[in-house]
């Protein structure tokens, strides 16, 4: 049997992992998949990638490619999801702002440096036409460290996926003024360098069970009910995602890969673009 480790986020996106490793299907391959959550997101999981504590990642597109080019010594193996991120806009639930244009020159809740909430923080000012080298950052680490944040009000707003942060709208304790999708596929499947060269079978056998659990996903009768269940989320939010969502079985286009990287070096958080070899397997 060979261990593999993979991290992800404790997040409905992830569903199809869970379900095949419950269902044994690695395991018929002689795989022990051992699946980690990672609350804190995409920049710690880089980081884990990089010290080797993990040799596959269901990642941020943005975050990921960041990374590389950084010279983490990872690859994107395929995409994972196709549809864009739905980024919610949170602000604590008495915050004084009401509106988007009011959070311009105020202070972004991120996970950390590197993460989703960072690099998306970017991509919204400049949607808004907002001068990015005036963000300033608080690093709350997790959720529950926006929710300290938000309140306290160590942080003006928060960007994190519209459903994951729902419970908390609904609950009161974030208001959503709005919505930032990502301008390309979200997640990717990422593995290191030292786990491609050593173990190409058994990527292999891996995407060929996930990609025939997510080409079936949305079709297994009562999934939204489990879905709900499992992630504390209301029925009708989960239907509503589901239907805004994609996975895919194909690896991300070469042309998607430039977009990344040129988005990510116009806003300055990369130096260069490098060549697709260097980022995709």
């Amino acid at each position: 049997m060979k261990t593999v480790k993979i991290i992800g986020v404790p997040e409905h996106f992830n569903f199809p992992w869970h379900l095949a490793m419950e269902e044994g299907a690695f395991e018929e391959r002689g795989i022990d998949l051992q699946w980690t959550d990672v609350p804190e997101g995409t920049g710690k999981m880089c980081q884990m990638l990089q010290e080797g504590s993990a040799d596959l990642a269901i990642i941020l597109t943005e975050g990921i490619v960041k990374s590389v080019v950084e010279g983490n010594p990872v690859k994107i193996v395929q995409k994972y999801i196709e549809s864009p991120l739905l980024w919610g806009i949170h602000v604590g639930a008495k915050s004084k702002y009401k509106d988007i244009k009011d959070l311009k020159n105020t202070k972004a809740a991120i996970s950390r440096y590197g993460s989703g909430s960072h690099l998306m923080a970017y991509v919204h000012a400049q949607n808004n036409q907002w001068n990015t080298q005036k963000l300033e950052f608080e690093v709350i680490h997790n959720l529950d460290g926006a929710v300290t944040a938000l309140t306290q009000g160590t942080a003006d707003y928060f960007m994190w996926e519209h459903f994951t942060t729902k419970p908390l709208v609904d609950q009161g304790v974030f208001r959503r003024i709005g919505d930032c999708p990502t301008p390309w596929p979200c997640f990717v499947i990422a593995a290191t360098d030292q786990f491609l060269m050593a173990h190409r079978n058994t990527l292999g056998h891996i995407l060929e069970v996930i990609n025939l659990y997510t080409e079936e996903f949305k079709s297994i009768p009562s999934i939204d009910r489990n879905l709900s269940n499992a992630y504390e989320q209301k029925l009708e939010d989960i239907k509503e995602w589901l239907s805004i969502t994609a996975w895919s079985q194909s690896q991300l286009h070469a042309n998607t890969l430039l977009e990344v990287q040129e988005k990510l070096k116009a806003l300055g958080l990369i130096e260069k673009v490098v060549p697709k070899e260097k980022i995709l397997y």
